[in-house]
């Protein structure tokens, strides 16, 4: 099935940072605002299954924003391709979709940064955000005995769910050293918000052991993981679990700015004052411009919001907020910063790339991304290297080479319509 949709203001990704921005547009504006999410429930990964029964006090205050401003939500719809421009297409259960728009704002968020390190790939060693994003959808955590390693307040976060839901966690392992922590503390102690936030934590995750300077060096089991075997300075302490929970901070997803041809530096999408990007008429706002968090989230989705329907002074009053936030996040990023260490967490056997079963002693012969990828086929599975590639970028230094269409794996009749649609 083929349909066509027109809209004022296309709006891509349905979290904090989306619908912020297409709420904004709706309420001020009176113009059609079409909202596309891969997803099957807005809310993106921090608000997840929050939409009927929002739990969090910004969730409630979103999500009726959102109701009220009546927008089209078109979820589990995913955008591969540019045919033309102000024209996108996107792929449903159902089939194909084209969106044509005046404007555009991205919201694409971000993902775990995975590392690989032996034992990575067995079952039940998965991302913090992923297990947690599982247990909201059914899987049962009761008695279930949890590792969580990586770095990034996500983990606390992670950690006191998982407890929350009846898991035994046995340990917190944040890679990041103590001292290097605690300029961030004082910049939590500059935010009463953000200081509830962590005595809240705190008060959850009690008799929760959260070591600094410890991470995951190994994983093994039989056809499940068993015991993960985790560095803490010169010592290394092996832990009987279930699961291990492990990631290393966040990565924005800028597959769709590269694509549109936005200007990326640092690993972010480049935007002015009012989060409009290098490209006319497309803005970005939220974890695509850098990890920032969900109040910098919103911030921005709001500013790109009011910019794209010509209303500057309620912009402009966000600046300040976006500012303050602004430093929170350069602090959050200082203090999680990898260290030197976690480039040798993978063996020569141990596989860097598992769509294509790809070593890492394969990946060192080679001097760049490009070399790698046509000679061993490395990033060219299921995941297109949104999971190796952000690890090769840590452990080998390699930028991302040029995204070609279409950017996620598609069916091959969605690709057809696309020839289809280019010769009308």
């Amino acid at each position: 099935m083929f349909e066509r949709f027109d809209t004022d203001i296309l709006v891509i990704g349905a979290g904090p940072a989306g619908l912020a921005a297409a709420a904004c547009c709706a309420a001020e504006s009176g113009k059609r605002v079409i909202v596309l999410d891969d997803n099957f429930g807005a809310g993106g990964n921090i608000w997840r299954g929050e939409a009927a029964q929002p739990r969090s006090s910004s969730a409630k205050v979103w999500f009726a924003r959102v109701r009220q401003a009546q927008l089209e939500i078109h979820s589990g719809t995913r955008v591969f391709q540019q045919p033309a421009p102000a024209c996108l297409l996107a792929e449903t259960q159902a089939g194909v979709r084209e969106y044509r728009y005046r404007k555009l704002i991205l919201a694409t968020g971000a993902r775990e940064r995975f590392l690989p390190f032996p034992g990575w790939t067995l079952p039940n060693v998965m991302g913090a955000g992923a297990l947690q994003a599982l247990v909201k959808n059914g899987l049962p955590i009761a008695g279930k005995r949890v590792v969580v390693a990586g770095s990034g307040p996500l983990l606390l976060a992670v950690a006191a769910y998982l407890k929350q839901q009846g898991a035994q966690v046995l340990l917190i392992a944040e890679q990041a050293a103590r001292k290097q922590l605690l300029p961030f503390a004082a910049a939590v102690l500059r935010s009463p918000a953000k200081v509830v936030q962590g005595l809240k934590l705190k008060t959850e995750l009690a008799f929760v052991p959260y070591r600094t300077s410890c991470w995951a060096v190994a994983a093994s089991g039989e056809k499940f993981l068993q015991r993960v075997q985790i560095q803490c300075g010169s010592s290394t302490i092996a832990y009987d679990c279930d699961y291990l929970a492990c990631g290393f901070h966040l990565v924005p997803n800028l597959e769709m700015a590269e694509l549109l041809g936005c200007a990326v530096q640092a690993s972010r999408v480049s935007v002015n004052e009012w989060q409009q990007t290098s490209v006319a008429e497309v803005y970005a706002a939220g974890e695509i411009t850098g990890i920032g968090g969900l109040e910098l989230s919103l911030a921005e989705g709001q500013i790109a919001g009011y910019a794209a329907v010509d209303q500057p002074e309620p912009a402009r009053r966000l600046f300040a907020e976006r500012a303050k936030q602004q430093r929170f996040a350069d602090a959050l990023n200082r203090a999680f910063a990898l260290r030197d260490e976690l480039r040798s967490l993978p063996r020569g056997e141990t596989l860097a790339c598992r769509c294509e079963d790809v070593t890492f002693e394969q990946l060192r012969q080679y001097p760049d991304w490009r070399s790698a990828k046509l000679h061993t086929r490395c990033g060219m599975g299921a995941c297109q290297g949104r999971i190796c590639g952000a690890a090769l970028e840590v452990l080998l230094g390699w930028g991302a080479s040029s995204i070609r269409p279409p950017v996620f794996p598609v069916r091959v009749e969605s690709l057809m319509c696309d020839v289809t649609t280019n010769n009308e």
